[in-house]
């Protein structure tokens, strides 16, 4: 950029030129332009070595400066000692304003009272305006030879107002309206006493006719005055009993917290340092025990975990045992933030056998019962009632709901859930508004031959489910579990036929699960000791486990492609890793007394290492995983980094490919595995 002084100079060259060149117009001298283009050449501008070279938008930036009253030069951390106060007290900041000058003015107003004061001191009212009319006269005559020239005229500053301030007097208009004249009416008559007494019989009588009409509505408005003042006070008891729950629960989570202190270091943060001089064996660390006083002598029928909250989980008491039914059931909700007491109980007039919490909607759970009900309870409501239930003979299950799912939106955006029980059927349940409208979407059969009855005529036989499951990728199809030991390939499209039948079996199927990394993979466990790994649309089954007892339940883990869990009555709980030992469990160990308590289901924790189990006296118990029973997959360091998901499926397909059956002259091909395990 050039400098200031340089423009100076060349703007006052060039106008003097300019100039110059005008006048010799003028004069009608002719004009020497080289002369002039010579001069401009000559002054070049000089460009400073450090200056900066900016665009034309920079050059077009306009660049505000601020300017704020505030002092930020002034100290605002003074303090003084305080002798009354025995301590340090901050000094108040100083204003921000300096005042330079003050002086007084000498101008008042007529009207103020110092004004008057002073007039009174001086003279009259008269006086003074005699005094002011002979000093206009001498300004007037002095003013005389000035009048050629008008003043203007200063306004007046203390009977000042500004004309914008000034409102509009909106005149006032006449506006006539022509309207049809009231009817009229000629009428004549003649008074009489006995006239005037029944006009005055009937009006008396009018009015005690009102006087009864008040009396008859006064009791009503006070039972409804009464009505609403107690639902009022209902209203204001039930919000302060909220508060006062919710302080309540919150002291009691810390007074937990301190009591299970050590239990909670443990949960978050210990390892099993034996795991190290163990290759393929781990542990399970018992944490927390969660039981509730009036659930202790009924068993845990089923365990969901909340899909949106990983510490908060469901818990169904009932029994398993047809023998010794109770009369009622419940499901608690329990929080490993508060050991000692569920946060959320529902108390059911049947026993409890399943539930399940909706995935989109986590205050959404729906529980089925034993005697062939389902029930479903918003949380964020209450579980005082339930907001749908089903009512009648043929609106329900006529034997025990044995297990229930929450199926995806329907198209119109319905909420709905699917039910199997021991009569055979599988329901279809849809929320409406005021109602649960059923459906039916097949009716277990056996494919064998027909039995005869007493009476000589053909009976084709019935399935009794006993578990259920869906595909995890196409919500239509699904798995059900029998009471004979057959797991049948389902769709929801129709309901004629089966897509497969596994005979898996000997004794009923407790509980099946699919593999969270390969749809086409799902176990099963069944009352004949046995646990077995299935591949979609293949008869035999892939892997076979004696547990040596009753198996209960049985999960895949979310975490690794290869290990399952199952639980067993004899109180054991066995982890399997297929990826290290395809044999037998990498970990046996009993949880509960063998003689006293029997294990029937099983939970892992979808965020943290760690599983639930559940037992038949009402209780339920936090297993820690340790380090070599959660090993993950990783690549090797040479190699393009792989998404952890694709390494654990590459690590299932490597296994299967080991123990798969393939058709005679066909060969396995060589394959190069880029998993290892740590």
């Amino acid at each position: 950029m050039a400098s200031p002084a340089s423009f100076l100079s060349l703007e006052s060259d060039g106008s003097d030129h300019r100039v110059s060149s005008m006048q010799k117009l003028g004069k009608g001298e002719p004009v020497d332009n080289d002369e002039f283009e010579s001069w401009v050449k000559s002054k070049q501008l000089l460009k400073p070595d450090d200056q900066l070279d900016l665009t034309e938008a920079e050059l077009g930036e306009e660049i505000p400066k601020l300017l704020s009253t505030e002092n930020r030069h002034l100290p605002r951390n003074l303090v003084i000692y305080d002798f009354r106060e025995g301590a340090y007290v901050p000094i108040p900041v100083p204003e921000n304003t300096v005042t330079l000058l003050e002086f007084e003015g000498t101008s008042l107003h007529k009207d103020t009272t110092e004004a008057k004061e002073q007039i009174s001191r001086k003279g009259t009212d008269d006086e003074a305006e005699a005094e002011a009319e002979a000093q206009e006269q001498e300004e007037e005559v002095q003013a005389a030879p000035e009048e050629e020239a008008p003043k203007k005229k200063l306004t007046n500053q203390f009977n000042f107002c500004e004309r914008a301030a000034l409102t509009i007097a909106n005149p006032s208009r006449a506006v006539d309206t022509q309207t049809i004249p009231p009817p009229r009416s000629s009428y004549g008559s003649s008074v009489l006493q006995w006239v005037i007494y029944d006009s005055y019989a009937e009006d008396y009588a009018q009015q005690q006719r009102e006087k009864e009409r008040e009396k008859e509505k006064k009791p009503m408005l006070h039972k409804r005055d009464e009505k609403s003042r107690k639902d009022d006070k209902a209203k204001q008891t039930e919000e302060f009993n909220k508060r006062y729950l919710q302080a309540c629960q919150i002291i009691e989570r810390m007074v937990n917290q301190n009591i299970y202190d050590e239990i909670a270091q443990d949960y978050r943060y210990w390892e099993d340092p034996s795991d190290e001089f163990r290759e393929e064996e781990g542990t399970l660390l018992p944490l927390w025990k969660f039981s509730y006083e009036k659930t202790k002598k009924m068993c845990v029928t089923d365990l969901c975990f909340n899909t949106l909250y990983y510490d908060l989980f469901a818990v169904c008491f009932g029994t398993l045992d047809f023998m010794k039914q109770g009369n009622e059931g419940a499901v608690c909700l329990f929080t490993i933030k508060n050991p000692s007491f569920p946060d959320y109980r529902i108390t059911t007039e049947s026993g409890a056998m399943c539930c399940d919490i909706h995935p989109k909607y986590p205050y959404l759970i729906a529980i089925g019962l034993y005697d062939g009900n389902v029930i479903v309870y918003n949380l964020q409501v209450g579980t005082k009632e339930p907001v749908y239930m089903s009512h009648g003979v043929n609106g329900k299950h006529s034997e025990c709901v044995w297990e229930l799912k929450w199926g995806p939106d329907m198209q119109d955006g319905e909420i709905n859930f699917f039910t199997v029980s021991g009569d055979g059927r599988v329901f279809n349940w849809v929320l409406m508004q005021n109602k649960l409208a059923i459906t039916t979407i097949i009716s277990l059969f056996l494919d064998i031959d027909q039995v005869g009855g007493p009476d000589g005529s053909s009976l084709k036989l019935k399935g009794c489910g006993m578990c259920m499951v869906f595909h995890p990728n196409n919500p239509e199809i699904f798995l059900v579990g029998t009471e004979e030991g057959y797991i049948f390939k389902c769709s929801t499209a129709y309901s004629s036929k089966y897509l497969m039948t596994y005979y898996a079996h000997y004794l009923s199927v407790h509980r099946m699960d699919y593999n969270k990394f390969n749809s086409n993979i799902f176990a099963s466990c069944s009352g004949d000791w046995r646990v077995k790994i299935w591949e979609d649309m293949r008869p035999e089954p892939l892997f076979i486990f004696d547990l040596g007892a009753s198996v209960g339940d049985v999960k895949w883990a979310p975490y690794s492609s290869t290990v399952f869990a199952a639980v067993t009555t004899e109180g054991k709980v066995f982890v399997f890793d297929l990826n290290v030992n395809k044999y037998k469990a990498i970990c046996i160990q009993a949880v509960v007394s063998k003689r006293k308590n029997k294990l029937s289901r099983l939970a892992f924790n979808h965020k943290l290492p760690f599983i639930i189990v559940g037992d038949d006296k009402g209780t339920t118990i936090t297993l820690k995983l340790s380090p070599n029973l959660r090993v993950k997959t990783k690549a090797p360091k040479k190699a393009v980094p792989v998404d952890p998901h694709a390494l654990e499926v590459q690590k299932l397909d490597r296994l299967l490919s080991l123990v798969r059956e393939l058709p005679e002259g066909e060969l396995v091909k060589e394959t190069v595995s880029t998993v290892a395990s740590n």
